[in-house]
């Protein structure tokens, strides 16, 4: 598979991803991984068997570290988009990440129903990457 494809960006995102959660969340690193864990069973994003402590939630947010599991990645898709600080991706690979998790994380009909979805801060730093994943979706690489 090629470096810049899309799948390819969203593994190289994922982590971004995360390091995003942990530096807007309130709270140490422990309570953040708590948080996400607990979010993640309660939406039913994922049903993490252990809770990850706030060390292996910093080694999931580093590039060099172990690649987070989709659950996380979801569920901290889900938490950002719904901050009072409108954070927004800072890289393309991020941006696929998080186009990636948000279709994974909705039930919608259409690319252009994915768009609206999304809190208006949003619609335009995730614009390509949303539907990126959306032909990535149609493509059956989302199972």
């Amino acid at each position: 598979m090629p470096q810049d494809g899309f799948y390819a960006k969203v593994r190289r995102g994922l982590p971004d991803l995360v390091a995003q959660w942990l530096t807007l969340g309130q709270g140490d690193a422990d309570r953040l991984a708590l948080l996400l864990a607990e979010s993640a069973r309660v939406t039913r994003i994922g049903l993490p068997e252990e809770t990850p402590s706030g060390e292996t939630l910093n080694d999931w947010s580093r590039a060099d570290g172990e690649e987070p599991p989709l659950w996380a990645a979801r569920t901290a898709t889900f938490l950002l988009v719904q901050m009072p600080a409108r954070p927004v991706p800072a890289s393309d690979d991020e941006a696929c990440a998080w186009a990636y998790c948000w279709l994974r994380n909705r039930d919608v009909e259409s690319v252009e129903a994915a768009e609206q979805a999304l809190p208006e801060h949003l619609r335009e730093p995730l614009a390509a990457a949303l539907r990126a994943a959306w032909t990535d979706l149609k493509g059956l690489r989302l199972v």
